[in-house]
């Protein structure tokens, strides 16, 4: 999560759950970066810095991008539906946009995959992590 042009919070973990696609699987960490952008949100504003635009996630599974705002309901999500509700709500109200990144630019990456050594140096630099000293 970035505040700014400033990294504030990241994790990677494995999910809980079995997931039947990979759009279910990206939708369920969609879910739970609106959860906590939500949290981070609630403490701004509570500290007198309310968020005054709408939190910007980024995904690179079209299928997950357009259950977030897609208010029909399908057979295959049924199983899905509490994540979907909550991420449906927040994309609704304007508080979140779910947009489309192509993987190549995304950074989540590094935390979830192996990359070629390049790509990860470029993703490393843009969180300001700087390589240890010899």
């Amino acid at each position: 999560m970035f505040l700014g042009n400033n990294l504030v919070s990241w994790s990677a973990k494995r999910q809980a759950t079995l997931s039947r696609s990979s759009a279910e699987a990206e939708y369920r960490g969609v879910a739970n970066v609106v959860s906590e952008s939500c949290w981070l949100c609630n403490l701004l504003l509570e500290l007198h810095c309310p968020i005054q635009k709408a939190t910007l996630v980024y995904c690179d599974n079209i299928s997950a991008i357009y259950l977030s705002g897609n208010p029909v309901h399908h057979q295959r999500t049924k199983h899905i539906e509490m994540d979907i509700h909550f991420v449906r709500e927040k994309v609704a109200k304007g508080h979140v946009r779910v947009c489309h990144v192509p993987s190549r630019y995304q950074v989540a990456d590094i935390f979830t995959k192996g990359l070629p050594a390049v790509l990860f140096e470029d993703f490393r630099d843009s969180f300001s992590v700087r390589r240890p000293p010899l």
